[in-house]
């Protein structure tokens, strides 16, 4: 079947609707036939990319011999690990050199020590002659040691009674106002044992401001103070050694209001 020329058709834009001389229009790549002035070609990122398999292997490749020694001797490090030290080689880390002084710190209490002796020894530390010297930092033995507990009920011998939490610190298991009230003395080292499970979730700490955080403006005093462990759990406890010139402290609970009292440093 033979077609007219169409020297004379027109011919209406698939896109634009417009018309133009049918011998001007130009089909896409998608069929559309289109103006001359609105032909567009295929876009490169319409194609399909060719992709293919990234190599896996070396041919006739030469690797290092023995490599697993050379991770744990020559870097003293085997990022592979063990099967039972997985960050660490077979054999552990070994490190050699000259060390001058060590310096141990623990919170072992250190007693009875002759006077005049040099050396102090705690059970579980060792140090070798070979670095040089050994320095031990020990937890300094209390002078005094008050078992603290917390008593519930809102005890009506306390001094805060009917204020503040119902919960309050128990003094080597007394609530009484005059029990409660401490006498500590500058220089010496006081530690208030909070081991027992009553103790728990309730952190004695010291101020300088009447029940402590809980009051405006107050905040903790941290001078000549240490911590260990939770409250509640064995070996729990907050010691202070009283500085010189300290002022009238107050203990608190950092959780409730209204649970210690007074401790004066005269």
């Amino acid at each position: 079947m033979s077609y007219a020329s169409g020297k004379r058709a027109y011919g209406i834009s698939d896109r634009s609707g417009r018309r133009y001389r049918l011998r001007d229009m130009k089909r896409e790549w998608n069929g559309s036939l289109v103006g001359p002035d609105e032909f567009e070609p295929k876009h490169p990122q319409l194609f399909p990319i060719r992709s293919f398999p990234d190599p896996q292997a070396l041919r006739n490749p030469r690797p290092e011999s023995n490599l697993s020694a050379q991770r744990s001797v020559t870097y003293g490090y085997n990022p592979v690990g063990s099967p039972t030290q997985p960050h660490f080689p077979p054999n552990e880390i070994e490190a050699t050199g000259f060390v001058g002084s060590v310096t141990i710190v623990s919170n072992q209490v250190v007693t009875n020590v002759p006077s005049g002796d040099s050396d102090t020894f705690i059970s579980g530390v060792t140090g070798s002659t070979s670095v040089g010297s050994v320095t031990v930092n020990a937890a300094a033995a209390p002078d005094t040691t008050y078992t603290v507990t917390v008593v519930g009920g809102n005890p009506s011998n306390h001094p805060y009674y009917n204020v503040g939490s119902t919960n309050k610190y128990a003094i080597n298991g007394s609530t009484a106002t005059a029990d409660v009230t401490l006498s500590l003395s500058e220089g010496s080292t006081y530690r208030f044992d909070q081991s027992d499970s009553s103790n728990s979730g309730h952190p004695l700490r010291f101020s300088t401001t009447a029940n402590g955080t809980h009051s405006y403006g107050g905040t903790e005093y941290t001078t000549g103070v240490t911590t260990n462990g939770t409250p509640g759990s064995s070996g729990a406890y907050t010691q202070i050694t009283v500085a010189s010139g300290a002022p009238t402290l107050y203990y608190y609970c950092t959780n409730h209001s209204n649970m210690g009292w007074t401790a004066n440093t005269p």
